[in-house]
Protein backbone atom coordinates (compact mmCIF):
# COMPACT_ATOMS: atom_id res chain seq x y z
CA UNK A 1 0.00 0.00 0.00
CA UNK A 2 1.21 3.23 -1.11
CA UNK A 3 1.89 6.00 1.35
CA UNK A 4 -0.37 8.76 -0.05
CA UNK A 5 -1.20 10.57 3.05
CA UNK A 6 1.91 11.72 5.11
CA UNK A 7 -0.25 12.52 7.52
CA UNK A 8 -0.40 8.73 8.27
CA UNK A 9 3.23 8.15 8.35
CA UNK A 10 3.67 8.38 12.23
CA UNK A 11 2.29 6.87 15.00
CA UNK A 12 0.77 9.78 17.74
CA UNK A 13 4.61 9.44 19.39
CA UNK A 14 6.33 10.65 16.45
CA UNK A 15 7.86 6.69 15.39
CA UNK A 16 7.45 5.19 12.53
CA UNK A 17 4.58 3.05 11.82
CA UNK A 18 6.23 0.30 9.80
CA UNK A 19 9.76 -1.22 10.42
CA UNK A 20 11.47 -2.96 8.01
CA UNK A 21 15.06 -4.74 8.81
CA UNK A 22 17.57 -7.27 7.36
CA UNK A 23 18.83 -9.29 10.53
CA UNK A 24 22.52 -9.19 9.10
CA UNK A 25 25.46 -10.42 11.06
CA UNK A 26 24.48 -13.79 12.58
CA UNK A 27 27.25 -16.18 10.98
CA UNK A 28 29.79 -13.19 11.68
CA UNK A 29 29.02 -13.04 15.35
CA UNK A 30 29.66 -16.63 16.00
CA UNK A 31 32.66 -16.86 13.97
CA UNK A 32 34.15 -13.94 16.10
CA UNK A 33 33.15 -16.45 18.91
CA UNK A 34 34.73 -19.60 17.33
CA UNK A 35 31.26 -21.24 16.75
CA UNK A 36 29.16 -22.91 14.52
CA UNK A 37 27.29 -20.16 12.00
CA UNK A 38 24.10 -21.47 13.35
CA UNK A 39 24.61 -20.29 17.45
CA UNK A 40 24.73 -16.93 15.27
CA UNK A 41 21.18 -17.34 14.09
CA UNK A 42 19.90 -18.83 17.30
CA UNK A 43 21.18 -15.94 19.25
CA UNK A 44 19.78 -13.48 16.72
CA UNK A 45 16.30 -15.26 17.53
CA UNK A 46 16.78 -14.13 21.00
CA UNK A 47 16.98 -10.64 19.37
CA UNK A 48 13.65 -10.87 17.41
CA UNK A 49 11.76 -11.75 20.83
CA UNK A 50 13.61 -8.95 22.40
CA UNK A 51 12.45 -6.26 19.37
CA UNK A 52 9.62 -7.52 19.15
CA UNK A 53 8.62 -6.44 22.67
CA UNK A 54 10.27 -3.29 22.13
CA UNK A 55 8.21 -2.51 19.46
CA UNK A 56 4.55 -3.63 20.61
CA UNK A 57 5.66 -1.41 24.47
CA UNK A 58 6.58 1.85 21.61
CA UNK A 59 3.42 1.22 19.54
CA UNK A 60 5.00 0.40 16.33
CA UNK A 61 2.42 -0.98 14.05
CA UNK A 62 4.40 -3.03 11.35
CA UNK A 63 7.66 -4.70 11.96
CA UNK A 64 8.89 -6.58 8.93
CA UNK A 65 11.91 -9.05 9.00
CA UNK A 66 13.95 -10.87 6.34
CA UNK A 67 13.99 -14.07 7.49
CA UNK A 68 15.45 -16.42 4.61
CA UNK A 69 15.67 -14.81 0.94
CA UNK A 70 14.88 -16.26 -2.30
CA UNK A 71 19.21 -16.63 -2.59
CA UNK A 72 19.68 -17.69 0.45
CA UNK A 73 19.24 -21.49 -0.82
CA UNK A 74 22.50 -20.94 -2.12
CA UNK A 75 24.32 -21.29 1.21
CA UNK A 76 26.11 -24.20 1.88
CA UNK A 77 23.35 -27.26 2.20
CA UNK A 78 23.71 -27.86 5.68
CA UNK A 79 23.21 -24.09 7.09
CA UNK A 80 20.46 -23.75 5.02
CA UNK A 81 18.85 -27.49 6.55
CA UNK A 82 19.80 -26.22 10.01
CA UNK A 83 18.21 -22.78 9.27
CA UNK A 84 14.64 -24.34 8.02
CA UNK A 85 14.47 -26.64 11.42
CA UNK A 86 15.62 -23.69 12.93
CA UNK A 87 12.56 -22.07 11.70
CA UNK A 88 10.10 -24.60 12.51
CA UNK A 89 11.25 -24.90 16.35
CA UNK A 90 11.04 -21.23 16.83
CA UNK A 91 7.19 -20.86 15.35
CA UNK A 92 6.86 -24.32 17.72
CA UNK A 93 7.98 -22.52 20.67
CA UNK A 94 7.14 -19.09 20.26
CA UNK A 95 3.98 -18.92 18.49
CA UNK A 96 1.40 -19.03 21.41
CA UNK A 97 3.22 -16.47 23.38
CA UNK A 98 3.45 -14.08 20.32
CA UNK A 99 -0.42 -14.93 20.43
CA UNK A 100 -0.88 -14.03 24.44
CA UNK A 101 1.42 -10.63 23.22
CA UNK A 102 -1.51 -10.04 20.75
CA UNK A 103 0.68 -9.71 17.89
CA UNK A 104 -0.24 -11.07 14.36
CA UNK A 105 2.09 -13.27 12.51
CA UNK A 106 2.04 -12.53 8.56
CA UNK A 107 4.51 -14.70 6.89
CA UNK A 108 5.71 -13.60 2.84
CA UNK A 109 7.19 -15.29 0.21
CA UNK A 110 7.03 -18.56 -1.58
CA UNK A 111 6.01 -21.10 0.48
CA UNK A 112 6.05 -24.19 -1.89
CA UNK A 113 9.92 -24.58 -1.55
CA UNK A 114 9.26 -25.32 2.28
CA UNK A 115 8.81 -28.92 3.98
CA UNK A 116 5.21 -30.10 4.42
CA UNK A 117 6.19 -29.12 8.23
CA UNK A 118 7.09 -25.90 8.00
CA UNK A 119 4.37 -24.79 6.11
CA UNK A 120 2.17 -26.89 8.30
CA UNK A 121 4.06 -24.59 11.21
CA UNK A 122 2.95 -20.95 8.96
CA UNK A 123 -0.26 -21.82 8.44
CA UNK A 124 -1.50 -22.41 11.52
CA UNK A 125 0.85 -19.63 13.38
CA UNK A 126 -0.83 -17.24 11.24
CA UNK A 127 -4.29 -19.00 11.62
CA UNK A 128 -4.03 -18.84 15.39
CA UNK A 129 -3.07 -14.72 15.71
CA UNK A 130 -5.18 -13.45 12.54
CA UNK A 131 -7.55 -12.17 14.31
CA UNK A 132 -4.75 -9.84 17.14
CA UNK A 133 -4.61 -6.53 16.49
CA UNK A 134 -1.52 -5.44 17.88
CA UNK A 135 2.24 -5.35 16.79
CA UNK A 136 1.68 -7.24 12.98
CA UNK A 137 5.01 -9.07 12.68
CA UNK A 138 5.51 -9.75 8.93
CA UNK A 139 8.71 -12.90 8.56
CA UNK A 140 9.59 -12.65 4.90
CA UNK A 141 11.13 -16.26 3.94
CA UNK A 142 11.99 -17.36 0.67
CA UNK A 143 11.36 -14.00 -0.19
CA UNK A 144 12.52 -11.68 -2.90
CA UNK A 145 11.54 -8.78 -4.29
CA UNK A 146 11.75 -9.08 -7.71
CA UNK A 147 9.62 -12.27 -7.13
CA UNK A 148 6.89 -9.72 -5.42
CA UNK A 149 6.68 -7.64 -8.15
CA UNK A 150 6.24 -10.54 -10.52
CA UNK A 151 4.09 -12.37 -8.40
CA UNK A 152 1.58 -9.34 -8.58
CA UNK A 153 1.91 -8.82 -12.14
CA UNK A 154 0.94 -12.01 -12.56
CA UNK A 155 -2.20 -12.10 -10.36
CA UNK A 156 -3.31 -9.06 -11.92
CA UNK A 157 -2.46 -10.17 -15.94
CA UNK A 158 -4.80 -13.45 -14.97
CA UNK A 159 -7.52 -11.44 -13.68
CA UNK A 160 -7.85 -9.02 -16.65
CA UNK A 161 -7.91 -12.73 -18.69
CA UNK A 162 -10.06 -13.97 -16.85
CA UNK A 163 -12.39 -11.15 -16.91
CA UNK A 164 -12.33 -10.65 -12.93
CA UNK A 165 -10.33 -7.35 -13.80
CA UNK A 166 -11.42 -4.74 -17.36
CA UNK A 167 -9.24 -5.38 -20.04
CA UNK A 168 -6.72 -1.80 -19.01
CA UNK A 169 -3.73 -1.27 -18.12
CA UNK A 170 -1.46 -2.40 -15.89
CA UNK A 171 -0.56 0.61 -13.63
CA UNK A 172 1.43 1.03 -10.14
CA UNK A 173 -1.85 1.18 -7.95
CA UNK A 174 -3.05 -2.10 -9.64
CA UNK A 175 0.65 -3.87 -8.92
CA UNK A 176 0.21 -2.21 -5.14
CA UNK A 177 -3.21 -3.80 -4.90
CA UNK A 178 -1.50 -7.51 -5.40
CA UNK A 179 2.00 -7.20 -3.58
CA UNK A 180 2.52 -9.38 -0.74
CA UNK A 181 1.98 -6.39 1.54
CA UNK A 182 -0.51 -4.85 0.06
CA UNK A 183 -2.76 -4.58 3.38
CA UNK A 184 -0.03 -3.17 5.53
CA UNK A 185 1.74 0.46 5.31
CA UNK A 186 4.90 0.59 3.85
CA UNK A 187 7.75 0.76 5.60
CA UNK A 188 8.77 4.30 6.71
CA UNK A 189 12.17 2.97 8.32
CA UNK A 190 14.64 0.38 6.75
CA UNK A 191 17.31 -0.76 8.99
CA UNK A 192 20.21 -2.87 7.67
CA UNK A 193 22.58 -4.74 10.86
CA UNK A 194 25.92 -5.68 10.26
CA UNK A 195 28.12 -3.36 8.06
CA UNK A 196 26.53 -4.10 4.31
CA UNK A 197 24.73 -0.88 3.11
CA UNK A 198 22.18 -2.42 0.17
CA UNK A 199 18.51 -3.95 0.39
CA UNK A 200 19.34 -7.20 -1.35
CA UNK A 201 16.26 -7.29 -3.43
CA UNK A 202 14.16 -6.80 -0.25
CA UNK A 203 10.79 -5.18 -0.84
CA UNK A 204 11.78 -3.05 -3.72
CA UNK A 205 8.45 -2.08 -4.23
CA UNK A 206 7.43 -1.07 -0.87
CA UNK A 207 11.12 0.95 -0.24
CA UNK A 208 10.52 3.16 -2.77
CA UNK A 209 9.94 6.03 -0.22
CA UNK A 210 11.78 4.83 3.07
CA UNK A 211 14.31 5.90 4.97
CA UNK A 212 17.60 4.10 5.14
CA UNK A 213 19.24 3.38 8.43
CA UNK A 214 22.74 1.11 8.22
CA UNK A 215 24.72 -0.15 11.36
CA UNK A 216 28.02 -1.72 11.61
CA UNK A 217 25.80 -3.72 15.01
CA UNK A 218 25.65 -7.05 14.31
CA UNK A 219 22.29 -8.86 14.52
CA UNK A 220 22.61 -10.25 17.42
CA UNK A 221 23.98 -7.49 18.87
CA UNK A 222 21.36 -5.25 17.92
CA UNK A 223 19.07 -4.37 21.39
CA UNK A 224 16.51 -2.14 21.85
CA UNK A 225 18.77 1.05 22.65
CA UNK A 226 20.20 0.63 19.15
CA UNK A 227 16.92 0.40 17.48
CA UNK A 228 15.90 3.66 19.20
CA UNK A 229 19.20 5.16 18.00
CA UNK A 230 17.78 4.19 14.46
CA UNK A 231 13.95 5.58 15.16
CA UNK A 232 15.93 8.85 16.84
CA UNK A 233 17.44 9.02 13.23
CA UNK A 234 14.37 8.74 11.61
CA UNK A 235 12.63 11.48 13.73
CA UNK A 236 15.38 14.51 12.78
CA UNK A 237 14.40 13.69 8.86
CA UNK A 238 12.57 15.76 6.64
CA UNK A 239 10.19 13.18 4.39
CA UNK A 240 9.37 15.30 1.52
CA UNK A 241 8.11 12.88 -0.91
CA UNK A 242 8.78 14.69 -3.94
CA UNK A 243 7.89 18.43 -2.68
CA UNK A 244 10.10 21.06 -1.41
CA UNK A 245 11.65 21.27 2.12
CA UNK A 246 9.49 24.85 2.52
CA UNK A 247 6.10 23.23 1.07
CA UNK A 248 6.63 20.80 4.19
CA UNK A 249 7.27 23.07 6.36
CA UNK A 250 3.83 24.65 5.27
CA UNK A 251 2.08 21.97 5.10
CA UNK A 252 3.29 20.66 9.13
CA UNK A 253 2.17 24.00 10.03
CA UNK A 254 -1.10 23.59 8.40
CA UNK A 255 -1.74 20.22 10.66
Amino acid sequence: MSNDSESLIVTDNGNPRHIAIIMDGNGRWAKKRFMPRIIGHKAGVKTVKNLIDFCTAEKIEVLSLFAFSSENWRRPPEEVSLLMKLFITTLSSEIKKLNRKNVKLVCIGERSAFSNELQREIINGEKLTQNNDGLILVIAANYGGHWDIAQAANQVSTKIRTGILPNTLITEDLISQHISTASLPDPDLFIRTGGEERISNFLLWQLAYTEFYFTPILWPDFNSTALRQAIDSFKGRQRRFGRTGDQVIAKTNLL
